[in-house]
């Protein structure tokens, strides 16, 4: 076949936390815009009830707190496609409820270790496919939290990785710049999902009043459609950081 007239390749990208909520969103309606998308997470069965379906995914289970799963996860998407589009980087964990003086060490380095060091992991190891595609480079998306901007009472770690993430976004935005590499964070507030049930959002979360009150949620194909259109910006624009939240929750004001 003429190459000029061969069918073109499919952008292709890599979700992680793909076998749940936020990320299984993502992968699905990345996969159903045309993507060629690398489902990354520690649950095979989960990964694979979330390619179920698709011809175009590809089932990579990787923990990313670990460096040379990393390495292997992109390894194989280099392998397969040869190339990088997208890395939505969304595997998170709310970590403990706690106050400063109360957070177990432990827990506080695996809460570190999963929002933070892992979302850095994959982040360089896309950089470095991305470098190799100039001009045209790539987009990394951070899923942040709106904790990135207003925490909730006894959510130190979680919401100290988010601040963190958030530096993580922007310096990834400025370094990349001169390889064609735009980076954005998504801050999302109280879909209806696990992470979001393990505050009390539906029966009453915990307020900065010391009140417990039920909050609204937002069904999670609602921020899965926000985290594609940043994905397929054309490479001219890009958005730095996105907001979407239940409409009606303590956020504006909240405190």
């Amino acid at each position: 076949m003429d190459p000029q007239h061969s069918a073109p390749r499919p952008r292709c990208a890599v979700v992680t936390g793909a076998g749940s909520g936020i990320g299984r969103a993502v992968a699905r309606q990345l996969l159903d815009a045309g993507f060629a998308v690398a489902l990354a997470g520690r649950r095979v069965e989960a990964l694979q009830e979330t390619a179920s379906g698709y011809g175009a995914a590809l089932v990579v289970p990787a923990d990313i707190t670990d460096a040379g799963q990393v390495r292997s996860l992109f390894g194989r998407v280099r392998e397969a496609w040869g190339r990088l589009d997208v890395l939505f980087n969304n595997a998170g964990s709310f970590g403990p409820a706690a106050a400063v003086d109360e957070i177990d060490l432990a827990e506080w380095n695996a809460t570190i270790s999963v929002n933070l060091t892992g979302a850095m992991l994959c982040a360089a190891e896309a950089f470095r496919i991305m470098k190799d595609q100039q001009p045209q480079g790539g987009r990394i998306i951070n899923n942040g939290s709106i904790s990135a901007h207003v925490p909730r009472p006894r959510s130190v770690a979680y919401a100290a990785t988010k601040h963190a993430l958030t530096g993580l976004t922007k310096s990834i935005e400025l370094d990349g710049r001169p390889y064609g590499i735009s980076c954005g964070q998504i801050d999302i507030g109280n879909t209806a999902t696990a992470i979001v049930a393990h505050t009390g959002a539906d029966t009453g979360a915990l307020q900065p009043d010391g009140s417990r009150r039920p909050e609204p949620t937002f069904d999670v194909e609602e921020a899965a459609r926000a985290v594609v259109l940043m994905a397929t910006m054309p490479a001219q624009a890009t958005i730095n950081q996105l907001t979407i939240t239940a409409a009606g929750m303590p956020y504006i004001g909240r405190g």
